[in-house]
């Protein structure tokens, strides 16, 4: 029952008003992407990771060496679009899904999503975040979709944006970090379909799940270890999480 991590780092880094890609802009004395490797190097599996990459994709592959695989996303087409280009790099029975601009996550966290995922013997594994409120440097979380649950179990998961007034005070969030068995996620992933945005994202994967018949289990992680950076405000506003 091996592991192995997908980290998806094709972001082009736009609102970060960096001419790098999104990962290699410097926070703390290194590239944002660095932190969450830093903290993978403390787990031991016996799969590389898989970055997954696009935009100037020779300079993350420079920065980071020959210590991971690369897969690259043709264009930016969603979450699930670039989870599918490391389809035919994957080597584990279970994958975990991770994003290069979250450099906050402990590794404590994902070994406990991991022994979850194998005791349990589930296909699908996710964690949720609980937010005091989406006010002030929580705001960031508004973004995220919010959990809906039927008798404790993940019923859906709305954007913010197609959330009613009662499904907005929801305070439980997806930070989209999931573990998955990997047969099952490539047996399903293709049943994602275009949004209105024209993309495919992996959070369409729950609701696949639910009509599958597939129990989530969820996990609790803290608010401050999924806090994802992606403007140059929440790049100043992180510390403060």
């Amino acid at each position: 029952m091996g592991f192995q991590f997908i980290i998806l780092a094709a972001g082009k880094g736009t609102r970060m008003n960096s001419a790098l890609p999104k990962v290699l802009v410097g926070f703390r004395g290194k590239p944002i992407i660095q932190h969450l490797l830093d903290s993978l190097n403390d787990i031991q599996t016996e799969h590389k990771p898989i970055i997954v990459v696009g935009h100037k994709y020779d300079l993350v592959q420079s920065y980071l060496g020959n210590s991971y695989i690369y897969a690259f996303q043709e264009g930016q087409l969603g979450t699930a679009h670039a989870v599918a280009a490391a389809k035919d790099k994957v080597t584990a029975d279970n994958v975990i899904v991770l994003y290069g601009d979250m450099p906050f996550i402990k590794n404590e966290s994902l070994l406990k999503l991991m022994s979850n995922h194998v005791l349990q013997k589930n296909t699908f594994t996710m964690f949720t975040s609980k937010v005091p409120s989406f006010d002030h440097k929580y705001q960031v979380f508004q973004s995220f979709g919010h959990i809906l649950r039927n008798n404790g179990e993940v019923a859906q998961i709305k954007e913010f944006l197609v959330c009613n007034e009662q499904e907005r005070q929801i305070t439980e969030v997806n930070p989209g970090i999931y573990a998955f068995k990997t047969s099952w996620l490539w047996n399903n992933i293709n049943k994602v379909k275009m949004n209105k945005q024209k993309e495919y994202y992996l959070t369409d994967m729950v609701e696949i799940a639910i009509k599958n018949g597939q129990r989530i289990q969820t996990l609790p992680i803290e608010p401050n270890e999924v806090y994802g950076i992606n403007t140059l405000t929440q790049l100043e506003q992180a510390p403060e999480i």
